[in-house]
Formats: C-alpha cells, structure tokens, sequence
C-alpha cells in the first residue's frame, strides 16, 4: 500500500506545488518509485506542472478530473461511468510511473454537500450533524484514493492554501504531512497555525489519526531571505522542531524553477544541472531516509 503525504501550509506562496511535483518527479525517475501526485488545488497549479493547458482541458470536458470523483461520494446514489483508475493520467512529463489524479477549477459544489448531509442527519437525528459531517470529512479522500493505493509507492497530495474540507480530509488520509515554508515571519505563523489545528484535529479524530509530520522544507532560502529576520526564523524553528523534522537541503532563489512552470514541466526535467534541481534532488534523497 502507497504511503500517502499532504503538503500543507496555512499560507500561500511558500513553494507547496513546487515541492510536490519535483519531489514526485525525482522518486519516479531518480529512484523508480511509483508515484502518484493528487492535486486538491482549484488553482490546478501541480495539474499544470506536469501536463499543458490544452490536455488539461479536453480532460475536463471529458469530466476526467478530481471533481468527478468527489460529487461521486458526495452523491453515491447516482449511477457513474468511472471510477479513480479512470481519471488518472499516466506517465506525466514522459517519466515512467509518475502519473497524475488531475485537479479542477471547481472541485466541489458546498451547497450540495451541506444538503446532503442536512438530509442524511435529518434522517437519523438532527443533533448528529457534527458526526454526519465528520464522517463524511474523514472518508473523503480516503474513498478517492482506495481503490489505487496499491499501485503506487507514494501518493503525494498538493493542498490549497489555508484549511478548508479537502485539506482536512487530505490530512485524515494520509501517514505523513511535508511543511514546505519561507525563511520568513510570516511563513512562521503559517507553521504554527497548521501545527495547533493538526492537534485539534488528531484530538477529534483519537485514537484513529496518526499523521505525522515528516519534515520542513525550506523553499528559496537565498537572496533576500537572508539576514536578520532569516536568522530569527531559523532560531525560532530550531526551538520548536527536532533537528529530524527540519530538511538539511534548503532550495535556493533560482530563475528556473520559474520558467519550468512556463513549460509545464517540473525544473529538474526542465534545467537538470540548475540549483534548484540539483536541491530537489538532495530533498529526494532525504525524503527517502526518512520515510
């Protein structure tokens, strides 16, 4: 069975697609593990690192894309043609078995998952509402991703920004959370805010969560990111982490991770010998030491 990581920050920015794609990539081609990347973004960014706007639109208009499979447990009493197998793309960015579960701009529709789990408590006893909807919140993904876990090693999972339903169900299916983040205050208090919710939620969820962090990642660690205030956020990570949840490798300011994502290919395909690919792959190397 695959194990399955969310990458999660409260705030946007911080390089989560970024990370989730190149990481994915170096498994599947530097280390030949199977690896499905899942993207929960609306933004459908990690969807574009690795296939072109073009592809990513005849998929929509074949409604092969997450959204599907969503509305398919929101509303199981309707008949469906596909299941998960169906909607993923194989073999993204030419590199064998690294396939993707594409997002979509509109992932889910909250009006009909709140009536449907009205009706569903109404049914049984308006004061369960709250069970209702975490029941529902805690098999989710989980449903999603069954059928295919045990073909893949790794399912890596991009999140939005912040921490709506599909971040938490994300986060309820998965053994694993990576924290890509800035040098910066302000990424800092993204850190912290994730952190204090995990607990609630492993709290709420006792004793059937155990997700645990796997490590931080520093994304464009170079620059202007250096300095007093990198200083005081380093220190202050320091404090709060073992040195064991802290990525050694940091990626450094590099152009080429941007223009990658002009190409809809991720940077250590796109510019091999550039330093944020050779970072990425460190980051690779480390990720499997640790897991």
């Amino acid at each position: 069975m695959a194990l399955v990581l969310t990458t999660i920050n409260m705030k946007g920015g911080v390089g989560k697609t970024t990370l989730t794609v190149n990481l994915a990539t170096c498994l599947a081609k530097n280390h030949a593990k199977r690896v499905l990347i899942v993207d929960l973004d609306s933004q459908i960014s990690a969807t574009l690192s690795v296939i072109a706007p073009h592809d990513f639109s005849r998929l929509r208009k074949g409604r092969r894309t997450i959204s599907y499979l969503i509305d398919k447990v929101i509303r199981p009493y309707i008949t469906r043609k596909y299941s998960t197998e169906h909607m993923i793309v194989p073999s993204v960015a030419d590199v064998a078995g690294l396939d993707l579960l594409p997002g979509d701009i509109e992932l889910y529709d909250e009006y009909t998952i709140a009536e449907t789990l009205y009706k569903k408590a109404t049914k049984e006893d308006m004061g369960k509402f709250s069970r209702v909807w975490q029941q529902f919140e805690s098999i989710l993904i989980q449903t999603v991703l069954a059928s295919v876990r045990d073909r893949y090693d790794f399912i890596l999972i991009d999140c939005a920004p912040g921490y709506n339903l599909l971040t938490r169900s994300a986060i309820v299916a998965s053994d694993f959370y990576l924290l890509p983040a800035r040098p910066e205050p302000l990424s800092l208090i993204g850190i912290q805010l994730l952190e204090r919710r995990i607990e609630k939620l492993k709290k709420q969820y006792n004793p059937h969560l155990n997700v645990n962090l796997l490590g931080i990642v520093f994304i464009l660690s170079g620059g202007m990111f250096s300095g007093r205030y990198y200083n005081q956020v380093m220190q202050r990570i320091e404090q709060d982490f073992t040195a064991n949840k802290i990525f050694k490798t940091r990626v450094p300011m590099d152009v080429n991770v941007a223009k990658a994502v002009d190409n809809f290919t991720p940077v250590v395909l796109n510019t091999p010998n550039s330093s944020g690919s050779k970072a990425f792959l460190k980051i690779a190397e480390e990720f499997i030491q640790k897991v």
